[in-house]
């Protein structure tokens, strides 16, 4: 299965329509589980204002239960899940391994703000009152809550691979994230792979891109999500 936290992320919701990523995955043979976790639209203003001041807490929380919830469901091998995420879903994605390392076998991050104390001083939302408004509203300014709840600062805390991908014209979540959360993750000597796209920005648009970018993704989940075999196998089984 395939876990894929929707960006945004306050407001945003996943709906029953049609979703090509979800599609493509689907059609490859993985379950898809997409999340209306806390502070998502839809469901009224006190639904999404629960949101407020949980990235990585309660909102994450609200991933990892229902992760949980398809395993205890059959609809997901224990053993054979992955968690992938664009801009807020990239976070969400890497914050899964930080919060869960033993409950995803990797993690996709694209276009992500892994820095939260960052987005006070890179990208385009620190440019005007009201992204300084809504920044400070939903993440807080209080510098050590928002390095306990940054994955760049609990890179040692992950133990799966990881693949990162972001623009290198992203305007709303500076590609300088990705870097600094691949070094991190480098020097914590986790297993990372990651490419920056020339010609993209917050997203890919370019259909070369997005071939490129699926291709990788298809590739990478295959190689995480074989089954286990052996010790390997009894020990997944165990947990």
């Amino acid at each position: 299965m395939v876990v894929v936290p929707h960006g945004g992320p306050h407001g945003v919701y996943d709906s029953a329509m049609y979703d090509s990523e979800a599609a493509l995955l689907a059609s490859q043979g993985y379950a898809v589980l997409r999340v209306n976790f806390r502070g998502s639209g839809g469901y009224g203003r006190q639904f999404q204002q629960s949101g407020w001041m949980q990235w990585g807490r309660a909102m994450q929380d609200d991933i990892t239960d229902a992760t949980k919830w398809a395993i205890a469901e059959g609809i997901a091998a224990p053993d054979r899940i992955c968690i992938s995420g664009w801009s807020y879903g990239g976070y969400a994605a890497l914050m899964g391994a930080v919060r869960e390392p033993s409950l995803y076998r990797c993690v996709v991050g694209g276009a992500g703000p892994y820095d939260l104390a960052k987005l006070y001083k890179w990208g385009n939302i620190r440019r005007s009152d009201y992204g300084l408004e809504y920044l400070a509203k939903v993440v807080g300014k209080d510098q050590k809550v928002l390095a306990e709840r940054s994955p760049v600062g609990n890179a040692a805390a992950v133990k799966v691979p990881v693949l990162i991908v972001h623009g290198k014209l992203d305007a709303r979540v500076d590609i300088a994230h990705a870097r600094r959360m691949t070094k991190a993750l480098r020097q914590a000597g986790v297993e990372v792979e990651s490419h920056e796209y020339t010609n993209a920005g917050h997203g890919l648009m370019l259909d070369a891109d997005k071939v490129d970018f699926y291709t990788r993704l298809l590739a990478f989940l295959a190689k995480h999500t074989q089954a286990r075999t052996g010790a390997g196998a009894r020990t997944a089984d165990a947990q």
